[in-house]
């Protein structure tokens, strides 16, 4: 008898389920509502395939009910689903609450798939695409920084002649992005833009690209000027990631060893939440952004849990965390389809200097060539 009526209610609330999610959908389209493809694949993402099935083999074999410990189809869980696809609400987000009210609270609709140190929904990034004229405005360099720091030199890619493989495709999707302390005049982040490669998120790649060069890592190097591209073609800044993906396939068609893809952004938000002190000196915070606009993001993500849990081990404090976009938020792919161990990592925010950030792009450098040896060491014990 408990089998039946267990049997029983799981029947009726399965039926209920189905039914009142046609009567919804059937109301929504008669109002003419849309839904947005995110939300239909990120509500069928909540329905686990082994769940689903395992449920229907419980009501028909009484032998499947079992004490699991788990109970998935439950009035609770029924109540959630049917409140998400209805109104679009998840209990366990505020933000689904107001997003619809306050303008602008889309912009945060990341996930963090890994805290880092001081991460939460009030230090989210920040992010902007300027327009055309913004990013064509040229800017003054503060020169005497760049004399004092001899940091020129990066701006010269150092291939050691004996790599022969290049495995590693550094670029910048926005290369305009700079920091304020090197630019003359420079007081608010939407000054930050700069199409001087000596003081831009190129300059970081050129450092980055000299110091795995140093640790036996072949790289290639992309320093092209996406503002002037873009412009060229008469394109918004929003088109970025179209051209840089274009770059980076391309390269990947000339070079079929290339696997590991570094594309270096940098942050809008200010010093306070950008920069930590280890053991008396000042670093650029890091973060990662995986697009879940990737249908094979997951693969990516374990790549970049990796980078960043051996980041944390070695500089306490120095990530951000892991950040999930979605296609709501801009691209949501970020060209990280064209390989499992794609990634996009900003460095710093408007307010870090040159000290600042190279710090950080060496800690990075280190930690990436050991993630980097200790795999191909695996593939070659495996025999791959």
């Amino acid at each position: 008898m408990k089998f039946k009526r267990v049997g029983f209610l799981i029947i009726t609330s399965s039926t209920i389920l189905v039914t009142l999610s046609i009567i919804i959908s059937g109301f929504i389209i008669s109002l003419n509502i849309s839904y947005q493809y995110k939300f239909i694949q990120d509500s069928l993402k909540h329905v686990k395939s082994e769940k689903l099935f395992s449920q229907v083999m419980r009501t028909e074999n009484h032998y499947f009910f079992q004490d699991t410990g788990e109970n998935w189809l439950t009035l609770g869980s029924v109540s959630m689903y049917l409140m998400e696809l209805g109104v679009n609400i998840r209990t366990d987000d505020i933000r689904t609450f107001l997003g619809s009210e306050l303008p602008g609270l889309s912009a945060y609709d990341y996930e963090i798939a890994v805290a880092g140190e001081g991460t939460d929904i009030s230090t989210l990034p920040l992010e902007s695409s300027p327009p055309t004229d913004v990013l064509l405005k040229e800017r003054d360099v503060v020169e005497d920084e760049l004399q004092n720091k001899g940091h020129e030199e990066d701006s010269t890619i150092k291939n050691s002649p004996e790599i022969q493989n290049k495995t590693v495709f550094i670029y910048q999707t926005h290369s305009w992005e700079s920091y304020l302390p090197l630019l003359r005049g420079a007081k608010v982040p939407d000054d930050a833009i700069s199409n001087d490669n000596r003081v831009n998120v190129v300059a970081l790649g050129s450092r980055l690209s000299n110091k795995l060069n140093e640790k036996g890592l072949g790289t290639e190097h992309d320093q092209t000027n996406m503002t002037r591209e873009l412009n060229k073609r008469q394109w918004k800044s929003t088109k970025s990631y179209s051209m840089s993906g274009a770059i980076i396939e391309a390269n990947a068609n000339k070079n079929g060893k290339l696997e590991y893809f570094i594309d270096i952004h940098r942050d809008s938000s200010r010093k306070d939440i950008t920069t930590k002190t280890l053991n008396g000196k000042d670093y650029a915070k890091l973060f990662f952004v995986v697009g879940k606009g990737n249908e094979k993001y997951e693969k990516n993500l374990q790549f970049v849990k990796k980078l960043n849990t051996e980041l944390e081990k070695r500089y306490p404090g120095i990530s951000r965390g892991i950040f999930l976009k979605p296609n709501s938020m801009g691209n949501g792919v970020y060209n990280q389809n064209i390989s499992e161990k794609a990634i996009l990592i900003e460095v710093g925010g408007v307010d870090n200097d040159f000290e600042e950030l190279d710090r950080s792009i060496d800690a990075f450098s280190e930690v990436f060539s050991y993630i980097y040896w200790k795999e191909n060491e695996a593939k070659e014990v495996n025999g791959q």
